[in-house]
């Protein structure tokens, strides 16, 4: 089995090489332009700064702002407005994927058009890129001015590893370049020893930008909390600080899994306060880890419904990774019941972060293995909830969370992730309430996006086309 921290770069690598067909006009031209005033009439409202529901409300969007707001009866839409009717439907803030991977300048456009498509045709207006190049600074661009129908994209730095920081001296000299390059935020990747990351952390806290992603070995959870990482994405290293044996971050591994299912409870909720203390957020991209060890056949996974939106090659490189798991976890042995019982105790730790009162940030780590831009965040909610996670925290977690990250740690305009005057209007209107069952998020009437509204109909069509696309020859 490979290193964790080979495997991420390879299968980057396969995403920025996947092959794309030639670039095709807009699917997804709009009823509505980010200009012309919006008005949502007689709606419920899911305003996500606390949890309920204000019904019978009029919402007005100009200019990609909400700039107004009260009850239907006493709030009437501008004349000329475009008239969404709201009875019976609810109204909520876009969700957010906070660990996507965008591609690099090699990747099609039609490919990279796709992806930020997929996000919002599943409701998701703003994404954190996890693993940074030039050319998505002017993705960040072009989506921002509404030139690209695409999600508010907070754009992470190229990697820092082992291999690109070997020592204190490059890690500092990259955390400087990558600030100066405009870059969001700084990625981190397994294989950092303890000196170099005390590095990267000064430098980063000098220059005044955030740093976040994985745990490496030589660093370990506690470490990392007391350096106040601004993220600790996948669970990195709570596991091993509460296995006895254990240290640092044990990788993807069928051994690894086998040792971490005999993490403590105890020393899990231990270290859920211990985040609390430090005000760290976390992503714990549950779907993906339980993909990974999972005893599923991948010829079964690889026919989900939503496999029909990307690449043919894109599908194959994903059935070779999950051959490639399930023939490690085979060479040890990996039982079902221990797979289960490490996705088990990757659940109580996330049900302790919640209970403690943990910033937890919804994310997947598509596209990746058997994980489809949008449509993963579908399988993650599924997993949030099974671990306890009540349906207002689950959609904090995509929502006002993200906007008190953006605030505080990218310094940003946060002025989204709920539904209030002067809150930029990315918005996803719904026909059932999300709050009395999250599987309501799939039955979206449309989207709107920094104004821009996309009904239904305008995501169903896109999606055909897409999915018409990726059918043809590889």
């Amino acid at each position: 089995m490979r290193t964790l921290l080979s495997l991420v770069l390879c299968l980057t690598t396969s995403l920025a090489n996947a092959q794309g067909t030639p670039v095709t006009k807009d699917v997804t031209s709009t009823a509505s332009t980010a200009s012309t005033a919006t008005a949502f009439v007689d709606v419920n409202v899911i305003p996500m700064d606390r949890e309920g529901v204000v019904a019978n409300q009029t919402v007005v969007v100009r200019d990609g702002r909400i700039i107004q707001m009260g009850p239907a009866r006493r709030t009437p839409a501008p004349r000329g407005a475009t008239i969404i009717d709201g009875r019976g439907r609810f109204l909520m803030p876009g969700l957010a994927e906070m660990h996507a991977h965008l591609l690099g300048p090699t990747a099609p456009v039609q490919l990279v058009h796709d992806i930020l498509f997929l996000y919002i045709a599943n409701g998701i207006t703003s994404i954190r890129g996890m693993l940074g190049a030039p050319n998505q600074l002017e993705l960040r661009r072009q989506t921002a001015s509404t030139e690209l129908l695409g999600p508010t994209i907070f754009v992470g730095a190229p990697s820092l590893n082992a291999n690109s920081a070997p020592n204190p001296e490059a890690g500092a000299r990259l955390v400087r370049e990558h600030k100066a390059a405009g870059y969001d935020f700084l990625k981190l990747h397994p294989g950092l020893s303890r000196a170099t990351y005390d590095a990267v952390v000064t430098t980063a806290r000098e220059v005044g930008i955030t740093y976040g992603g994985h745990v490496s070995a030589d660093v370990g959870i506690r470490h990392a909390l007391a350096a106040r990482q601004s993220t600790i994405d996948h669970l990195d290293g709570y596991l091993e600080g509460a296995t006895a044996g254990a240290s640092g971050n044990l990788g993807l591994t069928g051994a690894a899994v086998r040792a971490l299912g005999a993490a403590d409870t105890v020393t899990l909720r231990e270290l859920a306060e211990a985040t609390r203390a430090a005000d760290v957020w976390v992503v714990p991209t549950m779907y993906l880890w339980d993909n990974f060890f999972a005893a599923g056949a991948p010829d079964a996974m690889v026919s989900l419904p939503e496999m029909r939106y990307v690449p043919r090659s894109m599908r194959a490189g994903w059935v070779n990774q999950k051959k490639q798991f399930n023939e490690g976890n085979d060479a040890v042995r990996l039982t079902p019941v221990e797979s289960e019982r490490f996705s088990e105790r990757r659940r109580v730790m996330l049900r302790e972060l919640a209970r403690a009162g943990n910033r937890v940030l919804m994310g997947t780590d598509s596209p990746q293995m058997f994980n489809v831009p949008g449509f993963a965040l579908r399988h993650e909610i599924t997993v949030m909830a099974a671990a306890g996670m009540t349906p207002f925290q689950v959609l904090e977690s995509g929502t006002r969370n993200v906007s008190r990250y953006v605030e505080r740690e990218l310094k940003g305009d946060a002025r989204f992730g709920t539904v209030a005057v002067g809150q930029r209007a990315d918005l996803v209107l719904l026909t059932a309430n999300p709050l009395s069952s999250l599987a309501h998020l799939e039955q979206r009437v449309g989207v709107m996006v920094r104004g821009r509204w996309v009904p239904a109909e305008e995501i169903r069509r896109g999606l055909e086309a897409m999915a018409a696309r990726n059918a043809g020859a590889p």
